[in-house]
């Protein structure tokens, strides 16, 4: 076991370690991404730039998961399941907005995707990060969750068309 600031790390080879360091690169910058695209003006430069980014970082995280998980497993196949889930969720959430998709559905698959990123770090480092460390096991599944689906469900309101700007919509009279 290798220690990276309080971060236990198994010592499984070059090939793991390469994996983790492409692994930690694309989380960072899937995070960092994901918050630009999330704080900026939706369907703007800095937006369309950053969620492809993050988008970007997802499959990274998902391919360097994947040589991880291959050579740690079956030990850790619920992390295989959580970037699956956020790899499938970010492609959808792509795929929706490249088709003119309501932005609801694309807010809500692309906050999927990053609430299930983070889930995936909590499980797997929450143990052993300060302050973490103290929470019971099943937090580290939940309170990602209890946290980001409020704030996508207030996304997605915020960014409701009005109905009188929606062309698709009539008025009752």
């Amino acid at each position: 076991m290798i220690d990276i600031p309080g971060l236990p790390v198994p010592d499984a080879g070059p090939i793991f370690d390469v994996a983790l360091a492409v692994h930690i690169a694309a989380g960072i910058t899937a995070v960092l991404a994901g918050l630009l695209a999330m704080l900026s003006h939706k369907g703007g430069g800095w937006h369309i730039g950053a969620g492809r980014v993050f988008l970007g970082g997802i499959i990274a995280l998902f391919g360097s998961m994947l040589a991880m998980v291959v050579i740690r497993w079956p030990a850790t196949i619920h992390l295989a399941a959580l970037g699956s889930i956020a790899l499938a969720a970010a492609l959808l959430g792509w795929r929706n907005r490249r088709r003119g998709a309501s932005d609801g559905a694309h807010i809500a698959w692309m906050g999927l995707a990053y609430i299930t990123m983070l889930t995936a770090f909590y499980v797997d480092n929450g143990p052993h990060l300060p302050v973490w460390e103290r929470l019971p096991d099943w937090s580290f599944w939940l309170l990602p969750t209890a946290i980001g689906a409020p704030l996508t469900v207030w996304a997605i309101r915020r960014h409701r068309p009005h109905p009188s700007t929606d062309p698709t919509t009539t008025p009752v009279h």
